[in-house]
């Protein structure tokens, strides 16, 4: 049994194609098949049911793919490992984000990050937070900005930052009028229960938590419509289409001629935790700890600096 042939069943498990896990393996698909059966026949066991257009895990693949993700997990921390013992400042650290989220946080982290550890590599993937949950899961990110709670149970996490939650209303709204005042009176979730929510689609972190704010406040929200983009969302309640929920962060990054007014929430105050989540056992090299750190000092210094740091 060779690494490589753990590799080749791996991949071959998460694209359940033969084709499309030699293309991304950069071998020919006949060379992948044939380490496989290879593989099987050592083994005594069948790895894959073979469909006319899908392959699928038997029971005893099942167990073997997850022993190998294990090894190959291991094999990855040691390199890691050496790589921190010989104290090179080069390395690459692949880190998920949320786009909208990150959108509006990077651009303060990655130069902090780049000025001290300039040698570091960091390669962004963006997905939704459901997505972003398997693949830090499944390591195909050393690292993911998200925020909990986290539905992965494979996950562990370092928290970097409380955010709290504003909610977004349309200047023509009867609430609108308080934005004037010096310190506007907050509002409680429950006054909103007749009011209409345009929220992001599913799949979406924030659509769960601003659901779960409104049921805790004794309501399901009335939605009327859905965007896969938070910033679309926000403009539409500027239409005058309805309110939402919007993280304080994004809010006060006003990005479009379409602005809403923000009102602050009631105690107790709704907001959300963002963490920076990795596979519960995976070792951090000292980049990606590097780079926590670096996140935590940047959030606890916008925390501090409020307004004047996230003003646009």
């Amino acid at each position: 049994m060779e690494l490589r042939q753990l590799q080749y069943t791996l991949q071959i498990a998460a694209d359940k194609n033969f084709s499309r896990a030699a293309e991304k393996l950069h071998i020919a698909q006949p060379s992948l098949s044939q380490q496989l059966s290879k593989l099987e026949k050592e083994l005594g066991v069948l790895l894959f049911q073979r469909n006319t257009s899908t392959v699928e895990l038997t029971h005893a693949g099942a167990s073997f793919v997850e022993h190998a993700q294990k090894i190959m997990d291991a094999v990855e921390q040691l390199r890691q490992e050496m790589s921190d013992i010989s104290q090179l400042r080069k390395g690459k650290v692949v880190v998920g984000s949320m786009p909208i989220t990150g959108s509006h946080l990077l651009p303060w982290v990655l130069p902090a990050f780049h000025q001290q550890y300039g040698d570091i590599e960091i390669a962004l993937l963006e997905d939704s937070s459901m997505n972003l949950e398997k693949l830090t899961a499944s390591g195909k990110t050393d690292l993911s900005l998200l925020s909990l709670p986290l539905a992965e149970p494979s996950l562990s996490w370092v928290p970097i930052g409380e955010e709290r939650i504003d909610l977004a209303v349309p200047q023509q709204h009867r609430l609108a009028q308080r934005a004037s005042q010096a310190a506007p009176d907050p509002v409680s979730l429950s006054d909103l229960k007749d009011e209409s929510f345009i929220v992001l689609k599913k799949g979406q972190g924030f659509r769960k938590l601003t659901f779960d704010l409104c049921r805790e406040a004794g309501f399901e929200p009335n939605v009327v419509f859905e965007s896969n983009n938070i910033e679309t969302v926000q403009s539409l309640v500027a239409a005058g289409m309805g309110v939402t929920l919007v993280p304080r962060f994004i809010a006060r990054a006003k990005r479009s001629e379409f602005i809403p007014v923000y009102l602050p929430l009631a105690e107790p105050v709704p907001s959300r935790t963002l963490v920076i989540a990795y596979r519960h056992g995976r070792y951090l090299s000292k980049a990606a700890e590097a780079f926590i750190e670096t996140f935590k000092e940047v959030m606890h210094r916008l925390a501090e600096d409020g307004d004047k740091s996230l003003h646009s």
